[in-house]
């Protein structure tokens, strides 16, 4: 009898987000020419990679590549220094 579970102990599901097909790969839109990110002026553009809580986006997130996101991150930085951007976002727990 063949048992329809998997190893987690879970039952069996068919390809669906975990799957490998059906994804693309995240492609830089620093490297692309799409973004800019030399203007932290533009608040809009910033506001793109911080989260609600103003934190900063990991890079498995937003599809930056390691270069782009430590000069994103001091973009982000200088933009909260000229107060441009949050420091922080009030959490409202109900």
């Amino acid at each position: 009898m063949a048992r329809e579970s998997s190893s987690r102990g879970g039952p069996r599901r068919g390809r669906g987000a975990g799957g490998r097909r059906g994804r693309r790969p995240k492609v830089c839109p620093f490297c692309t020419g799409e973004l800019e990110i030399t203007n932290y002026h533009d608040s809009r553009m910033v506001r793109r990679f911080i989260s609600d809580t103003a934190k900063i986006l990991p890079r498995r997130r937003t599809g930056v590549c390691a270069k782009h996101q430590r000069r994103l991150a001091t973009t982000v930085k200088r933009a909260r220094m000229l107060a441009l951007v949050p420091i922080t976002e009030k959490l409202v727990r109900k």
